[in-house]
């Protein structure tokens, strides 16, 4: 191993100008044996540079070669791998870990050594040694001397001892010294062994001189003794006067601690006196009321505007004064209980005063506005409440004190007024509800005024019933209101169509008139609502400070048909569920002070409904609109939640007319002796499309129309089809054709884009029955002449060839000419004359079908001519046979004819 790191020093670091301290034969972990030597050098040059260089033997010959280093600064971990038992493995984290295994467990223990030595020498960096105990690296050396022989130990281990423990570097001025030291020797380099005895020669000489020289000086040491005893003689004369000194300072002292111990006591006394002005200062400034504030709550005027200001102000200032923060302490002192005890006392004295007024004000208004009711008693208004809300905003702020200082009083004052405003609200919305009710129903109070005769619900549905007669329910069509008038007249009206005409003429009018003014008087009703609440809600808010969050996101209230009946879908906002408190308490307020509008709406719906079931398409387009506008304002509120809740009712109204009408259609009959003609329902959904489509022009609510359309008109085309086919004085056909025909002009009329599929099958309807009533009309006019015609195709049918069904003894020439014979021109016209007056008497006059159908015949009539000359041209080739008349013919007859009626 001597003489490889011998080998290795000259070959590879004395070149790099470095020194080779340690090396150990290793090879890689788990792989294939190929040794290489770890080496721990260090650089000649300064700084010093401290490496582990990996070297390996060249595959090309026996020389080493130097193939990888790391610098000792990029070691982080020396594992050892087992600090109790001699294994060779260990492991050198740098960049990553390389793991190796020694030739021998001793090499491993003194490169280790060398590592940690190097490290604590130059470095003084923090490397983890691992699994390697402190024992081992303190005698490890020790070990490896014992271990490698002689020779190996001083060039390894004593040469590491050397190098790493003992050497230390030449400073500048001993390098100076040993060169000029060197030059004043030529042969200093020459011969070594001459200079080291020269410098031992030189040595000897300068210790000789040195002895000398202190015997010389014996003489000097003996004064310098003397001169020593006098000076301690001197500082101990010294130090007697200090002590004498300092003796007469302790007596100064004493008294200096004295007057600075009274000093601190003076200044610690100023300081309680500032604080204890300050906190006096902080308890009057804070908790001291005016006295001009102690009037205002004691004897203020609570009518006046400058009475309610002073109050306002005082009570302020009262409540600054109990809601001061005390500092810690001030609650025991007796002034302040004292001082605190008082403002309680003014407190509750002023918030009873104020309540008392507050009450009286409550209730004078109710007697005050009480007397402008039989102003509205004829106009359908609401009384204004703006002048009662101004003068009760002045004590607006006294109001939010009192709801902070005594919440009780508060509350009762709120309940006060909920109970008073909902009795005057509900005596002026029932008498404006039953002014609704008149102009609606038409009927008058002669010399009687209206806020002094109240009028029952009960006398107001009487009148309504005697106004349109006793027969019971009233369906809103016109048919129905056509049969009450006839009936109540004593006529019974039949069927005819010239009396229904009559009849639809007069009322029809009539409705328009009564609707639109139904219209109105709704209209105004919501009108008159609707500000009324929005006002006061807004009042309640300010007044009683309670807080509006108007929701940004949410969906409104919404009305749905499902499964025939109505879902109500409650509105709900992005923000979370719970509302709060003082928002509730505004909804809590408002349905207590306005519980009459809902029923009272409710009942002015229920009497329009009666009187024409008409009329909840009128109210529900109106209802979903003011619906619209109040959640518009705010969707939570009491209007939109109200209005929505009677929407839920019109919603249910309006499908039970549209079922009414459903069920009518279910029930009609028609007369056995009378032709058919255009059916009453079918009359009447023209009238409700024509009617609705005016209505809803525009509606927020079309959805509901649209759907109303389409269960509408699938009910007449099952009720056309079941008359028609219950029909006995009217072919199925005719009925068919003329329904649907005008349910497809009527559609085509009003364009109602939800029902383009229903204008289209009634349009598909009225053609094939159309076609079917002509050719079942027209049959086969020429009979024998088809029956010869049948029997021919027939044969050719079988197979017989068109040009030789001529030589078929049944169906030769002769046969021909004979059967044509029976069918000259003036017993065709009198065929068609005949069919043209039994179309006529089917036909009604409503539609003017009469030549569209006698149209379609005629071209029924020439299809089955040319079919009959193409038969004979085919099957009778060059025979000269043609029929007694011709198509021209065919058309003047059909032209006479149709002229002559």
């Amino acid at each position: 191993m001597t003489a490889i790191k011998h080998a290795l020093q000259r070959d590879i670091f004395t070149p790099n100008d470095e020194r080779l301290l340690s090396i150990v034969n290793v090879c890689k972990a788990g792989k294939k044996k190929r040794n290489c030597f770890l080496c721990a050098t260090v650089t000649t040059e300064r700084p010093v540079q401290v490496n582990v260089v990996k070297v390996k033997k060249s595959d090309k010959g026996d020389f080493y070669k130097r193939q990888t280093a790391w610098a000792l600064r990029d070691l982080a971990v020396v594992d050892a791998k087992d600090a109790v038992k001699d294994n060779p493995e260990f492991d050198l984290h740098f960049d990553k870990v390389y793991k190796w295994v020694a030739s021998s467990t001793v090499e491993k223990n003194t490169f280790i050594s060398c590592i940690w030595k190097l490290n604590q020498r130059y470095l003084r960096k923090k490397i983890d040694f691992i699994n390697v105990s402190s024992q081992l690296l303190e005698e490890l050396p020790k070990v490896a001397e014992e271990s490698v022989p002689s020779g190996e130990n001083q060039s390894v281990a004593g040469g590491d001892e050397e190098a790493v423990d003992e050497y230390q570097e030449l400073n500048a001025r001993e390098e100076q010294d040993i060169e000029i030291m060197m030059e004043g020797c030529e042969y200093a380099i020459s011969n070594a062994e001459a200079f080291a005895e020269k410098l031992s020669r030189e040595l000897q000489v300068l210790d000789g001189a040195n002895i000398q020289s202190i015997m010389a000086s014996e003489k000097q040491v003996n004064i310098l003794m003397k001169l020593l005893d006098e000076a301690l003689k001197e500082v101990d004369q010294i130090e007697l006067k200090l002590s004498s000194y300092e003796e007469m300072l302790q007596s100064v002292k004493e008294q200096m601690d004295q007057i600075s111990e009274s000093n601190h006591l003076i200044h610690l006394s100023n300081t309680n006196n500032v604080k204890l002005l300050s906190e006096i200062e902080f308890l009057v400034n804070h908790m001291d009321l005016a006295k001009g504030h102690i009037k205002a709550l004691q004897e203020g005027d609570l009518t006046s505007s400058r009475g309610i200001e002073a109050c306002t102000n005082a009570a302020d200032a009262l409540l600054q004064c109990m809601n001061v923060a005390l500092r810690p302490g001030h609650d025991m002192l007796h002034a302040v209980k004292q001082q605190q005890q008082r403002f309680s006392d003014l407190r509750e004295q002023f918030a009873r005063r104020l309540a008392s007024h507050l009450n009286s004000v409550f209730v004078q208004q109710g007697h005050d506005q009480s007397s402008t009711l039989a102003q509205h008693s004829v106009e359908l208004t609401l009384p204004n409440h703006h002048p009662f809300h101004r003068d009760l905003l002045r004590y607006a702020k006294l109001m939010e004190w009192l709801k902070n200082t005594d919440y009780g009083k508060y509350e009762g004052l709120t309940k006060n007024y909920m109970d008073y405003l909902s009795r005057l609200y509900e005596r002026e919305i029932k008498d404006f509800f039953e002014v609704a009710k008149i102009k609606m129903t038409g009927t008058t109070r002669e010399g009687k005024k209206f806020a002094t005769l109240p009028r029952k619900e009960s006398a107001v549905k009487q009148e309504t019933e005697s106004l349109h007669g006793s027969s019971g329910k009233l369906t809103g069509s016109t048919s129905s209101l056509n049969k009450l008038s006839v009936q109540s007249s004593g006529n019974r009206r039949s069927q005819s169509s010239s009396l229904l005409d009559m009849g639809n003429m007069s009322a029809s009018d009539l409705d328009v008139a009564d609707r639109t003014k139904f219209d109105k008087i709704f209209e105004q009703v919501l009108s008159e609502l609707e500000p009324l609440c929005l006002a006061e809600q807004d009042f309640i808010s300010k007044f009683f400070k309670l807080q509006q969050h108007q929701s940004i996101s949410g969906t409104a209230s919404e009305v749905e048909e499902m499964d025939g009946g109505v879902l109500v879908r409650s509105y709900t906002s992005g923000v979370p569920q719970t509302i709060s408190s003082e928002k509730d308490m505004i909804r809590q307020m408002m349905t207590k002070i306005f519980r009459c509008i809902e029923p009272e709406l409710n009942n002015l719906i229920a009497l329009g409904d009666k009187i024409d079931s008409f009329n909840s398409l009128y109210m529900l387009v109106k209802m979903s609109h003011h619906v619209w506008t109040a959640q518009n304002v705010d969707p939570a509120s009491f209007l939109s939640t109200t209005l929505g809740n009677v929407l839920v009712t019109v919603k249910r109204n309006f499908d039970k007319c549209i079922s009414n009408q459903m069920k009518q259609m279910d029930e009609v009959k028609i007369s056995k002796k009378s032709k058919v003609g255009i059916l009453p329902f079918v009359a009447e959904f023209e009238e409700f499309a024509a009617l609705a489509e005016s209505i809803f022009k525009n509606a927020e609510r079309r959805g509901d129309l649209d759907k109303a359309y389409i269960k509408l008109i699938r009910a007449v085309f099952v009720s056309v089809e079941k008359v028609a086919n219950e029909s006995q004085k009217t072919p199925r056909d005719v009925v068919m054709m003329e329904n649907f025909h005008h349910i497809f002009a009527t559609l085509s009329r009003l364009k109602i884009s939800c029902l383009e599929a229903e204008k289209k099958e009634a349009k598909q309807k009225y053609t094939d029955h159309l076609q079917s009533y002509v050719i079942y009309s027209l049959g086969q006019p020429l009979e024998k002449l088809n029956h010869f015609f049948e029997g021919v195709e027939a044969r050719v049918a079988q197979g017989v060839r068109e040009e030789e069904v001529s030589y078929q003894l049944a169906f030769n020439k002769q046969e021909l000419r004979k059967v044509i014979k029976e069918y000259p021109g003036k017993e065709v016209k009198k065929g068609l004359d005949n069919l043209y007056k039994k179309v006529d008497k089917h036909l009604c006059e409503e539609e003017n079908l009469l030549q569209v159908v006698w149209h379609s015949m005629q071209d029924e009539f020439i299809r089955q001519y040319k079919h009959f000359e193409g038969l004979i041209a085919r099957c009778y080739p060059g025979s000269g046979i043609t029929m007694e008349f011709t198509i021209q013919d065919i058309l003047d007859y059909c032209s006479s004819i149709a002229q002559s009626h």
